[in-house]
């Protein structure tokens, strides 16, 4: 907006007093070369009866903005990769927890042999892949109907878990293309859901990506009660867990290095940039060549 008209600067002109989505968009997106008196304006306008009038406007009308402005971070692509890759976490813990559960459970109730033809040794009860084998009983009594029923919904949380994993994978390279190739699709999810999303990704220096999902540890050795984490959930990376030991330390610093201007890459314009990808293979060459060496 031009400080030029005192008559028509404010964010309220031209607008109903009661378009509240344009008042919003007006707060969102103008601006002000200088600061002015906007009350007098509002009223001398027509726009507002009275200062209290035009603070009230005022106010509905940024908690409007407010709103939708949460709404469309909410809604956001990044926003639902973080939810899909926590809930797919989420998802596979509890799986397993309930896999041990049932592996004791069932195991107190198999028999070498089931009259159901089913093997039902308590050496294949283990796991996910055990609680399919359950799900397979044919209930020979109401403990045995509730067994399977249990290891039916294990089998049914461990499909969505991979439902959901299939949708990270192809949601990722949308979301972030340099991330997700450098990093590969569920390793960068999890680095946005630490993050906060990639805005906030890409603002973090490399040594913060560095030690995501270390934050543990990184505190402990502030506090003095350990030594300073060389990585965090960029372990899981072939590029830091394929290394030797005495070498992961640069591995991850190089890897956290290109992974931090991937995510800028992706957030402020989207476009896929091989240069980085090799830039950080040839890094890489040259941290391993160091083992062949020693």
């Amino acid at each position: 907006m031009s400080g030029s008209n005192p008559e028509h600067t404010g964010w309220f002109t031209d607008l109903d007093p009661g378009d509240l989505d344009a008042a919003a968009t007006a707060i969102s997106e103008g601006e002000a070369d200088r600061p002015q008196n906007w009350p007098e304006q509002a009223i001398r306008s027509g726009f507002a009866t009275d200062e209290d009038d035009y603070y009230d406007a005022l106010h509905e009308a940024t908690v409007h903005a407010t709103r939708e402005a949460v709404t469309a971070r909410e809604t956001s692509s990044d926003t639902q990769l973080r939810h899909s890759i926590r809930a797919m976490d989420d998802a596979e813990r509890t799986a397993n927890e309930l896999a041990e559960r049932l592996a004791e459970w069932a195991g107190s109730l198999a028999e070498d042999s089931g009259r159901d033809g089913v093997d039902r040794s308590t050496e294949n009860l283990g796991g996910v892949d055990g609680a399919r084998a359950v799900a397979e009983w044919t209930p020979q009594s109401p403990a045995e109907e509730r067994v399977v029923s249990l290891a039916e919904r294990i089998v049914d949380l461990d499909d969505e878990r991979a439902e959901l994993r299939s949708f990270v994978e192809s949601h990722a390279p949308e979301v972030a293309p340099n991330l997700a190739a450098m990093a590969g699709p569920v390793l960068a999810a999890r680095l946005l859901s630490l993050a906060g999303g990639l805005e906030s990704l890409a603002k973090k220096p490399a040594g913060t990506v560095q030690v995501l999902g270390a934050e543990d540890a990184l505190f402990a050795h502030l506090r003095g009660r350990g030594s300073s984490p060389k990585h965090g959930v960029i372990f899981t990376h072939e590029y830091v867990r394929g290394t030797h030991p005495e070498n992961r330390g640069s591995a991850a610093r190089a890897l956290a290095g290109k992974l931090a201007i991937a995510a800028r890459i992706d957030h402020y314009s989207g476009e896929y940039k091989q240069s980085v990808h090799d830039d950080l293979d040839e890094r890489m060459t040259t941290i391993r060549e160091r083992e062949v060496g020693e």
